[in-house]
């Protein structure tokens, strides 16, 4: 998925802090935790773009307004069904970190043996996804609902 234009700014990590007046440790905490992806300059430098910042605000109203911890969000996040959008193979599932222990987004692992090895995560429309306040929700829930239709078909029940 390609962003949009307006997506191009990008700011200091500082500068990010203000706008969204909260601390850069607040911020790299969420970095650490998995919760988001930035592009660094070669000095290591942290960029961040609107999308960033959206991403961010998403974090801070499932924190502040809905009382989801981070680990919370971890999990949810986890539960965007990475294999779907990037059409995994069974054989390809087995492989993947993010398949096996869904206990973060796909994007924290470190995939090696997989057809995401060497993917920039960022691009990635399950990282892009995840970070929709709007959209995870609906994620979540159709994965629910198609891995019940499953069971039920396959005659099982959880």
């Amino acid at each position: 998925m390609k962003r949009p234009n307006s997506y191009t700014s990008q700011y200091s990590i500082g500068e990010a802090a203000r706008k969204l007046k909260i601390s850069v440790e607040t911020i790299r905490l969420y970095e650490r935790s998995g919760l988001i992806l930035f592009v660094k300059t070669k000095g290591n430098q942290r960029l961040v773009d609107q999308a960033d910042i959206d991403r961010i605000i998403c974090i801070r109203q499932a924190i502040n307004e809905h009382k989801i911890s981070i680990g919370g969000i971890r999990r949810m996040q986890s539960m965007v069904p990475c294999w779907d959008y990037v059409s995994c193979s069974e054989d390809q599932r087995k492989k993947c970190p993010a398949y096996q222990r869904p206990d973060a987004g796909c994007w924290t692992y470190n995939h090696t043996r997989n057809d995401c090895a060497g993917t920039n995560c960022r691009q990635c429309d399950v990282y892009q996804l995840s970070g929709d306040c709007q959209k995870i929700k609906s994620l979540i829930h159709h994965t629910t609902v198609r891995a019940e239709t499953r069971r039920r078909s396959r005659g099982t029940t959880s």
